[in-house]
Formats: structure tokens, sequence, C-alpha cells
């Protein structure tokens, strides 16, 4: 596991502020993780009132990123933070956004769970919508963890089941499409499963995104746009 060196000042109230952006982050964080979860299982068991939840947690995650915003401009303002510590702040800065979309993905996937079960729909694709949310769900989990840890390696390995978790998305897109095109009329209840899909490989992006906020943070590097390999070779140079 990568270490951070996290300047300790003379201040220990700078200290403090430092401490509870890192921990108000990583209980956004929790918030967002919980809405994915209870979405996919929202979606997969027609379960309306679990999706109802997921809805109403929308403003509390968005009351959180004005929150930590105020608190990244804050800290800059008043501490005008340098090396390390200007790289937690504006890691947490960027990586507090993606936190935002995917709970505005996972609030998709429970508007569609209330679409398909009003409709009284019973679905091809939920096979896959399962195996691709359980997949989702763990790659949140360890980057947040990753984020907790300041592990690089991780964060790699995020990265690398990203394009794992895009594979899969594909194949459950052709399934629906071949769905779809036995009996055109399946085509309007098909399309729900599939923006669900789409909300699920948006979330892994986003989850990538961190990872790549991860590195800059611990290493300095911004690998943005780069391939695995390239983000590897600049991660472990003697590798």
């Amino acid at each position: 596991m990568d270490k951070l060196n996290i300047d300790q000042h003379i201040s220990q109230q700078y200290n403090a502020v430092l401490d509870d952006l890192k921990t108000e982050f990583l209980e956004m964080g929790g918030i967002v993780e919980q809405q994915i979860i209870d979405a996919v299982k929202a979606i997969t068991k027609l379960d309306t009132e679990l999706a109802e939840k997921v809805l109403s947690v929308e403003s509390t995650v968005d009351d959180r990123e004005m929150a930590l915003d105020d608190l990244c401009v804050q800290i800059i303002a008043r501490r005008q933070p340098t090396a390390s510590d200007l790289r937690l702040v504006m890691s947490i800065s960027k990586a507090t956004r993606d936190l935002e979309r995917m709970g505005d993905e996972a609030k998709k996937i429970a508007q569609m769970a209330i679409l398909i079960s009003e409709n009284g729909e019973i679905l091809d694709g939920f096979g896959e919508l399962k195996n691709l949310g359980r997949r989702v769900q763990q790659v949140v989990s360890d980057t947040l963890t990753a984020f907790a840890r300041y592990d690089v390696n991780t964060a790699l390995q995020i990265a690398e089941e990203d394009k794992a978790i895009d594979e899969e998305y594909d194949i459950a897109m052709r399934v629906l499409i071949t769905y779809m095109m036995e009996n055109p009329r399946n085509i309007s209840r098909a399309m729900n499963i599939t923006w669900a899909l789409r909300a699920l490989e948006r979330i892994g992006d986003h989850a990538e995104n961190i990872a790549e906020h991860i590195i800059y943070l611990v290493k300095g590097l911004d690998v943005r746009h780069k391939t695995i390999s390239e983000m590897e070779e600049e991660v472990r140079p003697e590798k």
C-alpha cells in the first residue's frame, strides 16, 4: 500500500480541517454507495418502496456535494495549501463531483424500477442487470476503500475493472438487442432495462475517475486519458 505524506502542521486546527475534509468525503461516499446498492436491489426485485428511498436521498447527496465544495474553497482561500495538502483538496473536490454523478445514476435506476413495476413488466435482461449491478457495487466499495487508504495498487485495479465492466455492459446490451429484434413489441419494455444498464456502466466510469484522482493524490501524476498499460508504466516505472 502506498503512503501519502500529508504535512503535519504547527496548527492543530489545520490538521483537523484536513482530516475533517477527508472524513466528510468518505461519509458522502458511504451514502452514495448505499444509494447504488438500494437502486440495484430495487430494480432487480421491483421494490418501489426501496426505489422511493433512493430518490429521497438525492437531496442529501446534493447538499453534501455543496458543503464539500464550500469546505475546499475555504481551505484554499484561508490556508493556501501546497504540495500534498493541495493535491488532497483538489482530488477531493474533483472526486466529490464523481460521487454526486454516481448518485444521479442511482436515481435513474430507481426511476426505471418504479416504471417497470408500474407497467407490470417481466423482462429478459434482469440476469445481466443483476450481474453488472454486483460488479459495479464491488468496484464502488473498492474505490472508497482505496481512497481511504491512499492505495494506488487498488486504484490501478479499479481502472482495469472498469474495462471489464464496459465489456459486460456490451454483452448485456447485445442480449437485449436480440430480445428486441425477436419481437418488436418488446422494444419499449426492454428500453427500461437498457437505461438501467447504461446507468450502471456510467457509475463504473465515475469510479475509474476517482481511481485516477487517487493516483494523482498519492503520486502527483495526471493519468487521465491514459491506457491501463501507460498508467502502470508511469506509476511503477521500475517495472
